[in-house]
């Protein structure tokens, strides 16, 4: 059975291989066993290669995923052992619950429809300096979160805070064995999840199993069916449960709260304790008397050392947040859920912001309630006219259809795109704005547009557009294997990525991370730092790196990186170089085995910039035979006009010498090497050159080269940047430096956060180049100065604050290289590393 010296690896850890190796070489862990599970987007059984080269030996799989093809597979792993299961999710749950019954400390389990994660966050602040702690991570309390939270128990820990989380009956028990609390929380009842069981009633008594074997049990006898259902339940299966018990409307309870203002009086049959809270909200109110009544209930405290951990809380970033919004506003961010008890919550904190008359609400539909359409759309229109809110905004097709139960001034979109493209937002100022939206919605893109920006000029990198742009080039060699894909099989072609030049401009360590997920063959860097880079970042992959150096050769070794060799020279230099530095993986019959240092020829096919000559070979082919301890892994050319339909012929003859150049060291050196000669616009143009890999670029950014297949992309990186100052400035009067720009018409001039030091070319000033305000195209006003450009902003609308942006999907990169008759690779890889990065999927 699974016990201290077992180290689990995470079944959705597969999703990060840097995560994968820590765990299975944790030098805690005796045993590193990994359970695949097949999920809905995922089958972790496509992962076992890989974890076992990393070291793993023991896996658990599930016998309806052992296909004939995949036993084949396994089979070749000897030394490793395979535990055939019909759930690996159950094994892991049935070994986390043995892992459980080890332990002898307190054990908290909270359930309810909301404040799980902050009651969990919370308590564990308030309790850190009497218990070593160990907590559900997040928000991990499913049925998957829940054994991998208890796990993580060890002989340190003086007690357990866990969260269980259920949306259908007969879930709860298996996470009451695992957890199995000696003291419960049930936080509350609301709409969450309402689908999932027949009756209220029966959600409330599922989620009461967590509690069956607890000594203690925590709640508040505000919600009545909540009270009853224990008194039904709990008090018949465990007669000798301790139910400690608060109210804040009077009913019968252990201890009676009383709010004043941001005081609150609690008082039990003792004590009265008279505390200031550091969040008055309803929503934070019921959670921390939930921590302060299970605080009470772990020892005895007075006021003043209850006050003094009060003190100390910190906000748990999840829901509820309140951020600087745009045009004055104060923005509410509860886009983590949404439900009708939530609302409600979430309405009382929005009337709090006294600065602020003017109420918005922004709503998405609300999903999973359980209540028949109408009831609900009527209850939450009512709840919009109690709070007085100026202004609804609902998102979603079925708020749509109930329009009829909101206020005439209602606006309504179907979608969060929709509302995104089409809603004035300079028309929103000086408001209190709630954003709460079921995380279908994405509403985080809602949030970010309506934020204030603090970091002036930042480059957006797009995850989820870069992903697809991945795709589509892999179905354009055939290949569709990304993590899950258990279906499809890969074609020959072998895909390698060039992340050289900071990733084209996006970030080369977080874009390699993606790409090492998504299973990509190879990476290609310029310089060997920018492979030592990825490999401190847990980048594993091969990496060819293409302009090596003698002073750097030493690091390749180091790294494991592979030289581009491209000349008599570096070919001399490389084999002398490893001759003399000689490693050693193995050892038979008592000899080491000397390590093969692995390198990639260029071949000069009509570039003439880098390469050998077909006429060289030969002598490339004798030198390599000499040296056997090098050996060729790749061999590539560059077609010169991939991009160009009238080069077409050219490249045909490019094609033609390759084919004969790798055929020749085919034949010489008595191996094929992986062959490679298309780019990202041969890829789309000559689908019959690809080969055994072909290597993919700026095409994996959104920049099509051919322009041919344009629209099939997604724009990954979007520069933004804000307006600092609006001035009105007279016809005749100058701009910048130099005077050169001279307005001939009173105008309204913005100067904006970025300049050429960060990346925006000079040539772009004095009208050549146009930003993004507000929906209007407005042309640059003088010379581009190195920190700032100057905009005329009298044809749109803008204020002091507001968003520019400088390229993205509403100004394309493509046309500001026209503009200045360059390539978008320039602009790209332009944007200085003062600009930062962020980057962010719109998916979940």
């Amino acid at each position: 059975m699974l016990t201290k010296n077992i180290e689990l690896i995470n079944p959705q850890w597969f999703t990060d291989s840097r995560q994968v190796t820590d765990y299975a070489t944790d030098d805690r862990a005796a045993v590193a066993v990994f359970f695949a599970i097949q999920g809905e987007h995922h089958d972790g059984h496509n992962f076992i290669g890989e974890l076992y080269r990393k070291g793993v030996r023991q896996f658990v799989v599930e016998r309806s995923a052992l296909t004939a093809e995949r036993r084949a597979e396994l089979a070749n792993y000897t030394d490793a052992q395979f535990i055939e299961v019909d759930s690996s999710l159950q094994m892991l749950q049935t070994l986390a619950a043995e892992h459980r019954r080890q332990f002898r400390i307190p054990v908290i389990g909270i359930t309810g429809s909301n404040g799980k994660t902050i009651v969990k966050e919370w308590l564990a602040q308030l309790v850190s300096d009497d218990f070593v702690v160990a907590k559900s991570p997040k928000s991990y309390n499913s049925q998957l979160g829940v054994p991998l939270s208890v796990h993580e128990l060890t002989e340190s820990h003086t007690l357990g805070i866990f969260e269980a989380g259920i949306s259908k009956t007969q879930e709860m028990q298996s996470l009451e064995a695992i957890i199995r609390p000696t003291i419960g929380i049930f936080t509350n009842i609301g709409t969450a999840h309402d689908e999932g069981f027949r009756t209220r009633k029966q959600k409330i008594a599922e989620k009461l199993r967590l509690f069956i074997h607890a000594n203690t049990l925590i709640y508040c006898t505000d919600y009545s069916d909540v009270d009853e259902e224990i008194q039904l339940l709990l008090k018949a299966v465990n007669p000798d449960m301790r139910f400690i018990t608060w109210s804040l409307t009077g009913q019968k309870a252990t201890y009676q709260a009383v709010v004043q203002g941001n005081q609150l009086i609690l008082t039990g049959k003792t004590d009265a304790f008279y505390l200031t809270l550091p969040f008055t909200d309803p929503a934070s109110v019921e959670n921390l008397a939930h921590c302060l009544v299970t605080m009470l209930t772990l020892r005895s405290w007075n006021t003043t050392e209850l006050q003094n951990r009060l003190n100390r809380l910190r906000p748990v970033s999840m829901r509820l947040e309140q951020k600087e919004g745009i045009n004055n506003c104060v923005l509410i961010d509860d886009s983590y859920n949404n439900d009708v008890v939530g609302l409600r919550l979430a309405l009382s904190f929005l009337n709090q912001q006294r600065t602020r008359s003017h109420r918005v609400v922004i709503l998405s539909d609300v999903l999973q309630s359980g209540q028949p359409e109408n009831e609900l759309y009527e209850q939450v229109g009512a709840l919009i006219r109690a709070n007085k809110i100026d202004q609804f905004i609902g998102i979603g097709l079925v708020v749509n259809q109930n329009a009829r139960f909101f206020a005439e001034n209602s606006l309504f979109y179907i979608t969060t795109d929709e509302f995104l493209a089409q809603f004035a937002f300079s028309e929103l100022r000086d408001s209190a704005i709630l954003v709460k939206g079921a995380r279908p919605f994405s509403f985080e893109r809602i949030v970010h547009r309506l934020e204030r920006k603090v970091h002036g000029t930042v480059l957006e990198i797009n995850l989820d557009a870069l992903t697809h742009n991945l795709n589509y080039y892999r179905e354009k060699i055939g290949r569709s294997d990304g993590p899950g894909d258990a279906e499809n099989r890969p074609s020959d072609t072998k895909l390698m990525v060039m992340v050289k030049a900071f990733a084209y401009g996006s970030g080369s360590a977080e874009v390699a991370q993606l790409l090492q997920f998504h299973r990509v063959d190879y990476l290609a860097v310029a310089y060997a730092d920018e492979g030592v880079s990825l490999r401190q970042n847990g980048v594993d992959l091969p990496i060819m790196v293409m302009n090596p150096a003698p002073e750097t050769f030493s690091t390749l070794l180091e790294y494991n990186l592979e030289p581009e060799i491209y000349s008599m020279r570096l070919l001399h230099e490389w084999g002398r170089f490893t001759a003399e530095n000689k490693e050693y993986d193995a050892v038979e019959n008592n000899s080491p085995v000397v390590a093969v240092n692995l390198l990639h020829l260029k071949i000069d096919t009509g570039m003439h910039r880098l390469g050998f000559l077909e006429r060289e070979l030969p002598a490339v082919a004798d030198y390599l035979n000499s040296q056997p301890t090098l050996r060729v892994a790749t061999v590539f050319s560059h077609l010169v006009g991939a991009d160009d339909a009238q080069f077409n012929s050219f490249s045909r003859q490019q094609y033609e010498t390759f084919i004969r150049s790798t055929a020749l060291l085919e034949v010489t050196l008595g191996y094929r090497p992986i062959r490679h000669l298309l780019n990202s616009a041969g890829i789309v143009r000559f689908p019959d050159y690809k080969l055994d890999m072909v290597r993919l670029g700026i095409g994996l950014y959104g920049v099509e080269a051919s322009q041919s297949d344009q629209a099939a992309l997604q724009t990954v990186g979007t520069l933004r940047s804000v307006i600092s100052q609006i001035k009105m400035v007279r016809a005749g009067e100058s701009v910048g430096y130099s005077r050169r720009g001279i307005v001939d018409h009173e105008a309204r001039i913005a100067t904006i956060a970025i300049g050429y030091a960060d990346g925006y070319d000079r040539r772009l000033g004095n009208g050549v180049g146009d930003v993004w305000v507000n929906g209007t195209r407005c042309p640059t006003v003088g010379n581009v100065c190195m920190d700032m450009t100057m905009i005329d902003i009298t044809m749109g609308s803008a204020n002091e604050g507001d968003e520019v942006v400088i390229f993205g999907a509403e100004l394309p990169i493509t046309e500001l290289a026209q503009r200045i008759g360059t390539i978008p690779y320039e602009i790209l890889t332009g944007v200085g590393e003062r600009v930062k990065r962020v980057f962010f999927k719109e998916g979940n």
